[in-house]
């Protein structure tokens, strides 16, 4: 382990005695990290009280991260008068982070290998800047200790964790052998080095089904594979393997025990350069899909007094044995009956849900890392901190949920977020005409909300869900709302297997729209039809021929707009005898004559509208790229296309007899040839999207035809990768 320079302890003003003593430290190569740590900590706690020797905090930052984190930490570097300086790739020229920061610069193209991964780039801009210190935010650069070294020498601050720190617990074998030898427990299984296919085989027949293959380095689910049967055990540790080399450019794997009804609880620590550490209470992360947490809360419910204090004491030492300074996250997996919980991995970053944090503890974390990083002591100490009420924090995805939940891309043409409060934050990294890229995570932002209780903050949860609305991609928004609308969830009953367990509940069957949405957008798509004529004819409004009311001499005056939702095509009628709800020259539902009033927007309008008894009033969005109208009406969105005339539609590539591709992508993996005969959920084809992969399987058996594509090749959405004979 790396031992620690006394520059980067940043200490406050000591006596020359405790110098002297820091450098006979200093020669004794046979201490760890953490040992200097906290024997020069205490040296200068018995000499100097570090709240009346502040240290100032630093006057420009540069951000080494995009999106919604680089945002939020510029939000707080604003409060306090700290210059941020920004770096993006040629894809986020216009992203809000860009345009939020005090100078920007561009690093490099798209991928994020050649840009936000590029250490030595960034380091370069931020000494050009004068920044004095550099932000990783989470993800990228912010759990790489070869960088926290780099800016060390390069004389700038890392604002995080000591590199030895990183090392130690980026190592998950090695996290765990320093937890067990600090008393933390941990989860049985195989952490060891040895790494042949063969061997891992036999260590998981000895751990016994389930087991789970996880990658030694890195998380956020990425190369973590859940393996129920020996012969699904060989194909899982390829992919794990494959999916930690892109991640992490480290393939080596341990094998776990995996606990088949657990939760997942962690908890924020935090630490300064003068041995103090700290922990700021559990966070509840089960819910889960593929492996990534989508609803997070705090405090954990459902857990008694003494575990809870168990949880922050067991955390503490954790930092403790690592030498930890900075924001860090403990995580553990518990046992849900008997509330026994096994350490997993500590981030040694701010985390994606630290928000939840922020609300019930009343503080600003990431002002605690930058006074942390000036060498200041903690804001607060252990007797200081308290918990006050319950939060949850939402993340919105552009992804479609009904199919499997793979991430969408696509340009966003309407976001409107809830509004914001002291009980209601939003971060976000993106707005209305941003684009969700291929090259990054498909987050479009995190709802966060805090109540007196769990049931005060649960209810403002599903109010703020009902508030946000998102036109141009897919999104689990009505997913999240589900959710929070369950019973289970709402009586706490929550654990990682909480999806798969209620997936009737929370991915109930597509039924069609409801008649009232259908009327809506057909007589908004008539409404918009109108205006566009009114702008575009001559003769001014007072003209006879500006006129779009359907009026015909001698007949009935009657307007007709068609919509689709999926194979369901609609037909709305609109004229004296009233509103009618057509499919296939059924009439699903008829009302009063309407009169609608149609307030146009820019991409699309509000639209109000007595619909019989009922006062109507909904958002429409047209996307005009993709020729689809959206209806955000009674809490909940629904998507329709314009169905475009026969002699437009394009030659579909492909038979229906052959899968397509769910999402834009690359190939990975190519697991059959033109003739090859395959069973129904046969493995196909590999792909890889938003740094994750998914396994396209047969949807029967078939002989295989052709297959369009070979690895390496990008692959638009909805194109045929695998065709069938008939």
């Amino acid at each position: 382990m790396t031992m620690l320079r006394a520059s980067q302890l940043r200490r406050s003003t000591t006596t020359a005695a405790a110098a002297a003593s820091m450098r006979m430290l200093r020669n004794n190569q046979q201490l760890t990290a953490g040992a200097l740590l906290i024997r020069y900590s205490s040296m200068c706690a018995s000499v100097s009280d570090p709240s009346t020797h502040k240290h100032p905090l630093f006057t420009k930052i540069l951000i080494a991260n995009r999106g919604e984190i680089a945002c939020r930490v510029m939000r707080t570097a604003r409060t306090l008068g700290i210059q941020t300086v920004a770096v993006f790739s040629t894809a986020d020229r216009n992203a809000l982070h860009v345009q939020m920061a005090d100078e920007a610069h561009m690093i490099g193209p798209a991928a994020a290998s050649a840009s936000y991964l590029q250490a030595s780039r960034i380091i370069e801009v931020a000494q050009q800047t004068g920044a004095q210190a550099v932000h990783p935010g989470y993800g990228f650069l912010s759990e790489n200790a070869g960088f926290a070294e780099q800016l060390h020498k390069a004389g700038l601050t890392f604002i995080g964790p000591p590199a030895a720190a990183i090392r130690a617990m980026g190592s998950k074998s090695e996290s765990k052998r320093i937890m067990q030898e600090a008393g933390v427990p941990v989860v049985p299984g195989y952490h060891g080095e040895r790494q042949d296919a063969e061997y891992l085989r036999e260590r998981a027949q000895e751990i016994g089904y389930p087991v789970l293959i996880k990658a030694v380095l890195g998380g956020g689910g990425k190369g973590m594979r859940i393996v129920e049967k020996p012969e699904d055990f060989d194909m899982m540790l390829e992919s794990s393997r494959r999916e930690a080399l892109k991640s992490f450019s480290d393939d080596r794997v341990l094998i776990e025990k995996y606990l088949t009804k657990p939760r997942h609880v962690e908890v924020q620590v935090f630490a300064d350069t003068l041995g103090n550490v700290v922990h700021l209470f559990e966070r509840d992360c089960s819910v889960q899909r593929r492996h990534q947490k989508i609803i997070e809360e705090a405090p954990a419910p459902g857990l008694s007094a003494a575990v809870r204090r168990d949880l922050g004491e067991k955390a503490v030492q954790a930092a403790r044995a690592v030498g930890y300074v900075g924001a860090g996250t403990v995580e553990f997996i518990m046992d849900t009956h008997t509330q026994q919980f096994y350490f997993m991995e500590m981030n040694t970053r701010l985390k994606v849900e630290h928000p939840v944090t922020e609300m019930v503890t009343r503080t600003d974390l990431v002002r605690w890392q930058l006074e942390v990083a000036a060498g200041n002591r903690l804001p607060q100490l252990q007797k200081d901190i308290h918990c006050h009420g319950h939060a949850f924090e939402a993340r919105i995805y552009a992804e479609n949920t009904t199919a499997g939940f793979l991430p969408d891309t696509g340009h966003l043409v309407h976001v409107h977020a809830p509004k914001e409060s002291a009980d209601v934050r939003v971060e976000t990294g993106v707005r209305t005409g941003d684009d969700i890229s291929v090259h990054y995570d498909p987050m479009i932002a995190k709802l966060v909300v805090h109540g007196d209780d769990r049931a005060d903050a649960l209810r403002k949860l599903r109010a703020s869900l009902a508030a946000y609305q998102v036109a141009g991609v897919h999104t689990n928004i009505g997913f999240l709302a589900r959710l929070a609308a369950s019973p289970d969830f709402a009586a706490a009953k929550v654990e990682t297997g909480f999806i798969d367990k209620h997936r009737d509940e929370l991915l109930p069957p597509v039924l069609g729209p409801a008649p009232d949405a259908v009327a809506l957008a057909g007589l908004a798509l008539l409404a918009e039809r109108a205006h566009s004529a009114s702008l575009h004819t001559l003769g001014g409004s007072n003209s006879p021929w500006a006129a779009t009311d359907a009026f015909r001499v001698n007949a009935m005056s009657v307007q007709r707009a068609e919509v689709a939702a999926g194979e369901l095509v609609f037909c709305v009628e609109s004229g004296a005898e009233g509103v009618r709800v057509l499919r296939d020259e059924e009439v699903l539902a008829e009302y009063p004559p309407a009169i609608p009033e149609w307030t146009p927007q820019t991409q699309g309008g509000a639209l109000q509208v007595l619909l019989g008894d009922r006062l109507c009033s909904a958002t429409v969005v047209f996307d005009r790229r993709t020729r689809e109208i959206v209806v955000f009406f009674d809490s909940r969105s629904t998507r329709f296309a314009v169905p475009q005339p026969a002699y437009a539609l394009a030659d579909a590539h492909g038979a229906s007899a052959s899968v397509a591709a769910p999402m834009s992508c690359k190939i990975v993996q190519v697991l059959v040839s033109a003739g090859a005969k395959v069973e129904k959920d046969q493995p196909l084809v590999v792909l890889e999207a938003m740094k994750m992969e998914h396994v396209i399987r047969a949807p029967a058996a078939a002989t295989v035809a052709a297959v369009h594509y070979a690895v390496g090749d990008l692959v638009d959405s909805g194109k045929s990768l695998v065709a069938f004979e008939d």
